[in-house]
């Protein structure tokens, strides 16, 4: 099978097996964060775009590998990406087939940050 470029988009079934979750775990997600929205074509055909495809990357390692709750990822998402600068075409991640590559540090920082802002409320 021939590998799609960066740019195409992807269905629910190929996302599903790239991230290693199942489809309805995807559902779940555009449900519960609310800047996940894939095109949707006749009969409910989800389509993802590049960007949508990034996200997906971003909340799959949020909680499955940072540890966070889904409240905790979606409030990370919502209020953190404004401290975070997205990456340049230099350090972009290869296409589809990887991960996203993230600073840790910066990020458990910026996670500390708004736990303490949360404390302090």
């Amino acid at each position: 099978m021939r590998e799609k470029s960066a740019d195409a988009f992807r269905t629910i079934g190929e996302m599903a097996e790239a991230l290693g979750v199942r489809t309805h775990i995807l559902r779940y997600w555009e449900e519960q964060f609310p800047m996940l929205k894939p095109l949707t074509r006749a009969g409910g055909r989800r389509l993802y775009r590049p960007e949508d495809v990034a996200l997906l990357h971003n909340i799959h390692r949020l909680l499955y590998s940072e540890g966070y709750t889904v409240k905790g990822a979606r409030r990370f998402l919502t209020v953190g990406e404004a401290h975070i600068a997205a990456p340049t075409a230099v350090d972009a991640p290869a296409p589809f087939t990887s991960a996203p590559v993230f600073d840790v540090a910066a990020l458990r920082a910026v996670r500390d940050r708004l736990a303490a802002a949360l404390a302090a409320a």
